[in-house]
């Protein structure tokens, strides 16, 4: 069991290696830059099942750092909450397969809604209909998935994780986002505390 235990580690941590780093990162950042912070839209982040949970970490974190985001699921898009999305947004959606077909029509939803809204796609399918009708395509390099019948999302929902926190990552750096900061928006628990020790600050 060990055994096996330690080979799930290592074929996930390969993944995470082989995730293709390339200028739609950067990309990506300067779209989330215009939209959020120059003309003051939000991130909506969204996918369905396992990729729509990473979705919502992703929207949390970026929160939490300094980028307004909100998670919109799919399916309740289609019955009004599509109506959280507005003008100066930008769209960041997950699916594995690219195919997703609850994300399809959110695609074509919002386009209906705000034409034009910038659309950020992370997807283990460049061929994909998603993909290729995105601004900026975050290839995860498809990896294998660890579970033994090769359908389970495992291997795919890291990757997805890993690149999300490369993002969040990379725009606390565009902004130059401090401690100070955090504590202004993570008030409680140990790393409110901690937050506002580092900033040296008596906030709150």
């Amino acid at each position: 069991m060990e055994e096996l235990i330690q080979s799930v580690i290592q074929r996930e941590a390969d993944a995470i290696k082989n995730i293709p780093v390339n200028s739609a990162f950067s990309d990506a950042i300067e779209i989330i830059f215009r939209q959020v912070h120059k003309k003051n839209g939000k991130l909506v982040a969204s996918g369905m099942g396992k990729a729509g949970q990473i979705a919502d970490n992703i929207a949390t974190t970026f929160s939490s750092t300094g980028t307004p985001a909100v998670f919109l699921h799919p399916s309740d898009s289609q019955h009004g909450d599509l109506g959280v999305i507005q003008q100066n947004d930008v769209l960041l959606l997950i699916s594995n397969s690219g195919k997703t077909r609850e994300i399809l029509e959110l695609v074509g939803l919002a386009g209906e809604l705000h034409p034009g809204l910038p659309l950020i796609v992370i997807s283990g399918n460049p061929e994909s209909v998603l993909a290729k009708n995105a601004n900026v395509f975050i290839f995860t390099g498809n990896p294998e998935e660890v579970c033994p019948l090769g359908l389970t999302p495992t291997t795919s929902t890291t990757v997805m994780t890993v690149i999300g926190d490369a993002l969040v990552v990379a725009m606390m750096t565009k902004i130059g986002f401090s401690s100070r900061d955090y504590a202004k928006r993570h008030h409680g628990g140990y790393l409110g505390d901690k937050s506002r020790l580092q900033a040296g600050t008596g906030l709150f």
